[in-house]
């Protein structure tokens, strides 16, 4: 945490240097010590400092200075501090001014020019002050804030960009925290458009895109060389398993993610059913120690950076990135994963990201605090989401196409959800219209048996129906079927001819394209589970291996 500031104010070049000289002698080990010149110097100076979110306990400053006098100063100055104490400095004719600030500015204490000796006049004034404001003192968060509107796509984006990547922030809702709304008229920024990021070093970000960000909060997206061993697409848990084990085995390995690392198994509120984990374990959990262990190995995460485009010339596989960069590989590992299907219904497009969300949108838990929360959906993701936003919800719904939910939740999320009293289950139902201007308002249910509707009042719809994978990039390069999953070995020869080059049958998880290997949900077959990715991850690197052997 950075140290609390004491900032001293006095026009006088000699005099502003001897209070800084026995102002820092005794408290520069504890505070930072500020000076400024004049009073509008030292407003700059106070908006530069609230900016980062710092902490200032004292303003000590002259009285008699041009343009702006010391109790103008410490008016305007409570306005961005209020809490720090206020000191002036005067000479013997300014005492009524001073006595008529203790009440107009709520002045602390005022001391006469010349202070000396300090250790009389001077410390023991300071030190009760600043014992005071010590006492009182609560640490004020450090990092990103993101100011916005909850309604508004774009800072649903932000968030869940920065809460995906596992980067603290704080979030201030401009119509729900008077704290937003002063903070943008203090530092001027109430003009600018939302959302606006204020970064830990002063950086005012308004509007931005989601890269800029990414580089601003320290992201790496771009690769280190142009040349690796292997390349891994995707740091779902299957990526992240096949980057930790080729890193730990000596390959020069790179981890490309467009989103966030974790995939849709990182927003997962709790998996309850992951080996070693009896009490079970969030997907945000999951996602920091697979990547701080692949970092550990060596392993460069690039994220957000998406693959455009995949090429052979030889022994090498050549990805295009959507940056326009390229780079070179012996081997590559597709675990790009699923993307959840859109709900096609009037309303929903319009809507998403303002009440209307796809995934688990842990962004978005607290604000749904005493609320009626939708889900539609009955797979394990939507169950998982239904227990974690019961915590906040007044009511969860879930509305589920089939009859029951046997058919497609695992039975200990089935039990939990039918424990848990403020959770609904709606079979045979489905969501026909979305209502709203600037947000989510209401919700048009159909019954599928009856085919009776009925429109219902929702701020917040979830939605987990299915998913497609993320091979669009991929092209012809690689055989997929139908659905554009990624055939992997024996599935080759069932769907015709395996297309490959060398004179040999493809490895288990090796794709038409020699060298090219699939791992995870993307892949044609794969069972859908965290335990699944990570052993497919895992398995696919002593194919790679064995590939490695026969190219070099």
């Amino acid at each position: 945490m950075a140290k609390p500031a004491i900032l001293l104010v006095d026009d006088d070049p000699g005099v502003l240097h001897a209070i800084d000289r026995d102002i820092r002698r005794r408290y520069g080990s504890d505070y930072r010590i500020l000076r400024a010149g004049s009073g509008a110097e030292a407003l700059e100076l106070l908006k530069h400092v609230r900016l980062r979110n710092e902490a200032v306990a004292l303003i000590l400053t002259d009285q008699r200075m041009p343009q702006m006098d010391g109790v103008t100063l410490l008016e305007q100055a409570k306005e961005l501090y209020p809490d720090a104490r206020r000191v002036l400095l005067t000479a013997y004719a300014d005492t009524d001014v001073a006595i008529q600030a203790i009440n107009s500015v709520r002045l602390d204490y005022y001391l006469v020019k010349p202070w000396d000796p300090p250790e009389e006049q001077l410390y023991p004034v300071l030190q009760d002050l600043l014992d005071d404001w010590r006492a009182d003192f609560r640490p004020l968060f450090e990092g990103v804030r993101v100011i916005g509107h909850r309604w508004s796509p774009q800072t649903h984006q932000i968030k869940d960009f920065l809460t995906r990547n596992l980067i603290p922030y704080q979030w201030l809702d401009i119509e729900a925290s008077a704290e937003a709304g002063r903070l943008l008229e203090q530092v001027d920024l109430i003009e600018k458009p939302l959302p606006i990021v204020l970064l830990q070093d002063g950086t005012i970000l308004v509007q931005p895109a989601i890269t800029q960000l990414a580089e601003k909060v320290g992201l790496q997206t771009h690769a280190g060389q142009p040349f690796y061993d292997l390349v891994i697409v995707g740091a779902g848990p299957a990526g992240l398993a096949a980057a930790v084990y080729g890193a730990s085995e000596g390959l020069r390995t790179v981890l490309i993610e467009r989103e966030a690392p974790g995939g849709q198994a990182g927003t997962s509120s709790r998996i309850e059913n992951y080996l070693g984990f009896p009490v079970g374990l969030s997907g945000a959990d999951l996602t920091r120690r697979a990547v701080a262990q692949a970092r550990r190995f060596g392993v460069e995460v690039l994220a957000p950076q998406e693959v455009v485009g995949l090429r052979a010339e030889g022994a090498y596989r050549f990805l295009k990135l959507g940056d326009g960069s390229e780079l070179r590989s012996y081997a590559l590992v597709v675990a790009t994963g699923v993307s959840y299907r859109t709900l096609n219904v009037p309303g929903v497009e319009r809507l998403t990201g303002a009440g209307i969300y796809y995934g688990a949108a842990m962004t978005e838990a607290m604000s749904c605090q005493d609320t009626d929360v939708f889900i539609v959906g009955g797979a394990n993701s939507a169950g998982q989401a239904a227990m974690y936003f019961s915590r906040y919800a007044r009511t969860v719904t879930m509305l589920v196409r089939a009859d029951s939910l046997a058919k497609s939740m695992s039975q200990y999320l089935i039990d939990e959800i039918g424990r848990t009293e403020n959770i609904v289950v709606r079979t045979r139902t489905e969501v026909q219209e979305a209502h709203g201007e600037t947000s989510l308002q209401a919700l048009t249910l159909m019954n599928a048996e009856t085919g009776e509707t009925q429109t219902v009042p929702a701020t917040a719809l979830f939605i987990f129906i299915g998913a497609m994978p993320c091979t669009e990039w991929l092209g012809d390069t690689v055989q997929r079927d139908k659905q554009g999953f990624v055939l992997t070995g024996s599935d080759l020869y069932v769907a015709g001819k395996p297309g490959r080059t060398p004179d040999r049958p493809p490895f288990l998880l090796e794709t038409s394209m020699p060298g090219v290997f699939a791992a995870g949900d993307v892949r044609l077959g794969s069972i859908k589970r965290v335990a699944s990715g990570v052993g497919e991850g895992s398995i696919a690197i002593q194919f790679v291996h064995r590939y490695l052997a026969e190219v070099r």
